[in-house]
């Protein structure tokens, strides 16, 4: 019964909680550039400590990057293509659809040709040629992430999982899909939302240990009676 009424607490909190830092745990804010981060209760082995950029949120298809996949493999060896030789930054494992499949997050300027805009400055490349001039710019790994495959999701899908506390919601920026420590991001993240649930459930009075009560009550029964 008391372990009922803590998950009950939690969930209020993260429900009702004012909402500074634009953490959320309601489907309703899901988006193209919001940030998935995997609860623990979390089952599916795929996506277990799991931070995930949405760059693709639709009705009928959601496309996400986990952007805490960082693998030892340099791009020079993940891809055949001439630019890709002289890249040492690391590939990331986007997800567990389609890894053959290639795509990166870079950061461009306004109106880059080809590329679809996530979120600030942050852009999705999927074509192949615009990867190609994207890999031999000057363009570095503090702003520019090559993964392979992908996360997916039907829109209700990623609901229900919302719905049943599977995901937290935060907005997303480039520093956390930068961040230069991606093995820590979500530790990290989740700190902060369990710091933001303890902030915001309600304060509950300690109950008297039963000992103490035991000897109160004995102690008041052992006076003597006034005559």
């Amino acid at each position: 019964m008391a372990f009922r009424a803590w998950g009950f607490w939690v969930m209020a909190a993260l429900a009702w909680a004012p909402s500074l830092s634009g953490q959320s745990a309601r489907a309703k804010d899901l988006a193209t550039g919001k940030v998935l981060v995997a609860s623990r209760q979390l089952q599916d082995p795929n996506f277990a400590g799991s931070v995930v950029l949405l760059v693709d949120y639709q009705e009928d298809g959601v496309v996400g990057l986990m952007l805490n996949r960082r693998t030892r493999i340099p791009i020079s060896q993940a891809l055949s293509i001439a630019e890709a030789k002289r890249r040492p930054d690391p590939v990331y494992i986007g997800g567990p659809v389609e890894v053959a499949t290639v795509m990166a997050l870079a950061r461009l300027g306004a109106g880059s040709a080809g590329a679809v805009h996530v979120l600030g400055d942050l852009y999705l490349i999927s074509a192949k040629s615009l990867l190609a001039k994207t890999m031999a710019s000057s363009l570095g790994a503090s702003a520019f992430h090559v993964y392979c495959g992908y996360a997916g999701w039907t829109g209700p899908q990623l609901r229900h999982e919302v719905d049943i506390r599977g995901w937290f919601i935060f907005p997303g920026d480039a520093a956390m899909v930068f961040d230069p420590d991606p093995g820590s991001l979500w530790s990290r993240l989740i700190e902060k939302t369990e710091t933001r649930v303890a902030m915001n459930l309600p304060r509950v009075r300690a109950a008297t240990p039963a000992h103490l009560v035991t000897r109160t009550r004995v102690t008041a029964l052992s006076k003597p009676r006034k005559s």
